[in-house]
C-alpha cells in the first residue's frame, strides 16, 4: 500500500526567525492521523534566519538527526561538542538520559535550511552520544547511501533503533531502488526537487508511506534529493 502525504498538508509554524513544516504532530500542530510512522516520530523542515536559532534546551530518550540542505547550522551541547553542520553532513545526537543543546545559524546574510529528524530509540536511559560525518554527493548519486543505522549496519552514524536512513540524489535518467525485507515498511520524503516513487509523482516536501511494498523505486528525478526510512 502507498499512502501519499502532500507537502501542503503538513503542519506549519512561522515565528519570523523560524519557518517550520511538520510532517508529523509536533508542538502546537496535532493530527491524530500523523503521530509518526513506526519509530519515526518527527521530520521537521526548518528554515532559520541569519543570526537566529534555538536557544539551549533539553531532550531525553530520542535519536535526533540533523541533515542540512543549504547554509550552515552551528551546534553546541552539554557533552562538550561544538560543530558546524553543512550540506552533505549528517549529525546524530542520542539524547538518552538527558542532554542540553543549542542550534543556531552563524551566517549574517543567509538562511539555513535543514531537516531535523527524531527516531524513538529501542531502549530508554542510555548514555547520551554524538556523531557527525560527511557523506559526499558521489556516494548518493543515482543510489541510496546509508546515512544512519544500528550498530554494525555500516551506516554513516549509529542510531539506537532497528531503523535505517538512506539518502539519494536522482536527476534525469538516474534511478535508485531499495528492497525491503519481509515485514519492513518504508517512508520516503522528498527533501527537494521532484521525483516519482513507485509510480507516484512527488514534489519537494511530499512523502509516501510504504506498507507491504517489496521495494521503493525512485526515478524521473528533477534535481531530487530524497530520504528513505526503512522501518520495523
Amino acid at each position: 500500500m502507498i499512502d501519499r502525504r502532500p507537502a501542503a498538508e503538513r503542519g506549519h509554524a512561522n515565528h519570523g526567525w523560524l519557518d517550520s513544516r511538520h510532517s508529523f504532530s509536533f508542538a502546537e500542530y496535532h493530527d491524530p492521523d500523523h503521530m509518526g510512522f513506526g519509530p519515526l516520530r518527527v521530520i521537521n523542515e526548518d528554515r532559520v534566519a541569519p543570526g537566529a536559532g534555538f536557544g539551549t534546551h533539553g531532550h531525553r530518550d530520542m535519536e535526533i538527526l540533523s541533515y542540512v540542505l543549504d547554509g550552515a547550522l552551528m551546534h553546541r551541547d552539554s557533552m562538550g561538542n561544538g560543530s558546524t553542520i553543512r550540506p552533505g553532513d549528517v549529525q546524530r545526537m542520542s539524547a538518552g538520559r538527558g542532554v542540553m543543546h543549542s542550534e543556531s545559524n552563524p551566517s549574517t546574510d543567509a538562511h539555513v535550511h535543514f531537516l531535523q529528524i527524531w527516531i524513538e530509540p529501542d531502549r530508554r536511559g542510555i548514555a547520551p552520544g554524538y556523531e557527525q560525518v560527511s557523506v559526499p554527493d558521489e556516494a548518493k548519486r543515482g543510489r541510496f547511501a546509508l546515512i544512519a543505522g544500528p550498530a554494525g549496519a555500516g551506516g554513516a552514524v549509529t542510531i539506537h533503533q532497528d531503523a535505517r536512513v538512506y539518502a539519494a540524489l536522482v536527476d534525469g535518467d538516474e534511478e535508485a531502488t531499495h528492497a525491503f525485507a519481509p515485514g519492513r515498511r518504508g517512508y520516503v520524503h522528498v527533501a527537494r526537487g521532484n521525483a516519482t516513487v513507485n509510480g507516484v509523482p512527488l514534489a519537494a516536501g511530499d512523502a509516501v508511506r510504504l506498507t507491504g511494498e517489496a521495494s521503493a523505486r525512485i526515478e524521473r528525478g528533477e534535481r531530487a534529493e530524497v530520504l528513505l526510512f526503512d522501518l520495523p
